[in-house]
């Protein structure tokens, strides 16, 4: 999935802007997927890798390394804030395992603070903070729904 991931954002993604807008990210999913099961310090090592592969590939300067690193350190808080205590974990956070709203939920917190991260770096000021938030607003839109299709057509049961 590693490697899927990287070459879909890439070599397709990274090439789709819409209107300066809407850039989606769906590399992320990969730290969306790890197993519940797995070590706060794993999810955090893989998230930074998985960036620093993508900021390679961009030449974005450790941008994606640290948005990416962020999201995996928060995903545990995440998860713990939208389950339900009695709720059985399924050690696969997928869709088909927590089902639909759970997914949404869980996918949209995250890429948003993904995105919101990613892009108040690139920008590296608060002066256009408006044009800013709507650009991470729009492009964790579409990031999600490509998130939620993928799961819909490549993880299905």
């Amino acid at each position: 999935m590693f490697i899927s991931l990287v070459l879909i954002q890439v070599l397709l993604l990274n090439f789709i802007q819409f209107s300066g807008f809407i850039n989606p990210y769906i590399y992320v999913l990969f730290v969306l997927l790890l197993p519940v099961s797995t070590p706060r310090y794993a999810v955090v090592l893989l998230g930074f890798f998985m960036g620093l592969v993508i900021d390679i590939f961009s030449n974005t300067l450790g941008m994606h390394a640290a948005a990416t690193t962020f999201m995996a350190f928060a995903r545990p808080l995440v998860m713990d804030l939208i389950s339900a205590r009695e709720m059985d974990k399924s050690d696969y956070p997928g869709l088909h395992q927590y089902g639909f709203l759970w997914f949404l939920y869980y996918s949209s917190i995250l890429v948003l603070l993904h995105h919101i991260f990613f892009f108040y770096i690139e920008a590296f000021t608060f002066a256009n903070f408006i044009h800013t938030f709507i650009r991470c607003l729009l492009s964790s839109v579409f990031s999600v729904f490509m998130i939620v299709l993928s799961q819909f057509l490549v993880f299905r049961n």
